[in-house]
C-alpha cells in the first residue's frame, strides 16, 4: 500500500493523500463503479470527493448505490461534497437557502446523515458572508456537516469568509498539475519581465500553508482547464513526456505515478484528486503517492514542462 495518511489540520480527520474524485462516475455501470470504489479502498484511499453538480447529482446517487451505502461502509470513508454552482442556470449561489437545500440533497443522494467536509465550489461575487456563516452554523448544529472549506478561492476571498465564519476553513481545492503550475510560477520568477512572473494565483499556496489550510489538486493529469491529458501527448509535450518516462523507468512505475509523485513531493502535503474511472490507472496513480522524487528530478520535470528556472 503506497498511499500516505495525514491529519487534516484543525480537524479530527486522518485522510489519504490520494482522493477518489467522482465527477465522471456515471460513465460506469453500477458493477464497474463498485469495483472502482473498492479498488480505491483496497489501495488505502479513504477520501471521496463529490459535488452536487456532477451529473446533476446523479454521480452522488450512483456512488451510494454502487457501494450499497450502509453504516459499516460509511465509517470507513471521509465524504466531501461541494455546492454553490447552479449549472443549469449558469450562475453561482452562496445564499443560505441554496446551501441548506444543497446539503439536504447531497445527504439524501449519498445515503448518509452527514458530510465530513462541505466545500463552496467556486467564488460567488454576490456572496454575503454573514449569510454563509448562518448556513454553516445551522448545518453544524444539526450534525449535517462536520467541517467546511472552499474550492478555487483566492486568499482575500478566504479571509473575507473567515472573518464571519467561526468554523475554521480547512480545505481549498484548486487546479494543479505538472502542466498547470500557476501556484508556483510567479513565486519562482518574481520581479522578472516574463509571462511566467505574472501573479495569477495571489500566492494562494503560501497563504494556505500559513493558515493551515489543506490544499487539494484537481485535474492532476490535465493541461489547461479541460484541454486533455499531458501524459502521452507528444505533440504539445514531447520533452516533458520524455523526461517523465525516463524517471518512471528508473523507479519502475508508470508515467501516471510520476505525475502524482511530482505533486506529492511538495512539502505542503497536497492531496491529489484522482478523477480516473479506470481501476488500473487508479492503482498506478497510488504508486506515486509515497514515491519521493529527488529535488533534481522535481525541477527537471518542471523545466521540461516549458517553465523557466531563473
Amino acid at each position: 500500500m503506497n498511499v500516505k495518511v495525514y491529519p487534516i489540520k484543525n480537524t479530527e480527520l486522518h485522510a489519504s493523500n490520494m482522493i477518489m474524485g467522482n465527477m465522471r462516475l456515471t460513465q460506469l455501470s453500477l458493477a464497474e463503479a463498485e469495483n472502482l470504489i473498492r479498488t480505491a479502498l483496497e489501495e488505502g484511499i479513504n477520501f471521496f470527493d463529490h459535488a452536487d453538480i456532477y451529473g446533476q447529482g446523479r454521480c452522488e446517487a450512483h456512488f451510494a448505490d454502487a457501494i450499497q451505502m450502509n453504516p459499516a461502509i460509511r465509517e470507513k470513508m471521509i465524504l466531501q461534497s461541494k455546492c454553490g454552482i447552479r449549472s443549469k442556470e449558469n450562475y453561482y449561489d452562496f445564499s443560505k437557502e441554496h446551501i441548506l437545500a444543497s446539503v439536504d440533497g447531497i445527504l439524501k443522494r449519498l445515503k448518509t446523515d452527514y458530510l465530513d467536509i462541505l466545500l463552496l465550489h467556486r467564488p460567488d461575487p454576490l456572496m454575503e458572508p454573514e449569510e454563509v456563516a448562518e448556513a454553516f452554523q445551522q448545518l453544524q448544529d444539526q450534525g449535517k456537516v462536520n467541517y467546511f472549506g472552499v474550492s478555487n478561492h483566492n486568499p482575500a476571498q478566504i479571509a473575507l469568509l473567515q472573518k464571519y465564519i467561526p468554523q475554521k476553513l480547512v480545505v481549498n481545492q484548486i487546479q494543479f498539475s505538472i502542466a498547470h503550475t500557476p501556484l508556483i510560477d510567479s513565486g519562482i520568477s518574481l520581479n522578472m519581465k516574463t509571462d511566467q512572473s505574472l501573479n495569477r494565483d495571489s500566492s494562494i499556496l503560501e497563504y494556505c500553508r500559513l493558515h493551515d489550510i489543506t490544499m487539494q489538486a484537481w485535474s492532476p493529469f490535465q493541461h489547461g482547464m479541460f484541454s486533455g491529458p499531458f501524459l502521452g501527448d507528444l505533440i504539445h509535450f514531447p520533452e516533458l513526456n520524455k523526461v517523465i518516462d525516463s524517471i518512471a523507468e528508473k523507479y519502475e512505475v508508470t508515467n501516471t505515478a510520476i505525475a502524482v509523485a511530482w505533486i506529492t513531493r511538495h512539502p505542503a502535503n497536497i492531496q491529489v484528486v484522482l478523477g480516473t474511472t479506470n481501476a488500473q490507472r487508479l492503482k498506478d496513480a497510488c504508486k506515486g503517492a509515497d514515491l519521493s522524487l529527488t529535488r533534481e528530478e522535481w525541477y527537471r520535470i518542471y523545466k521540461a514542462a516549458g517553465n523557466l528556472i531563473p
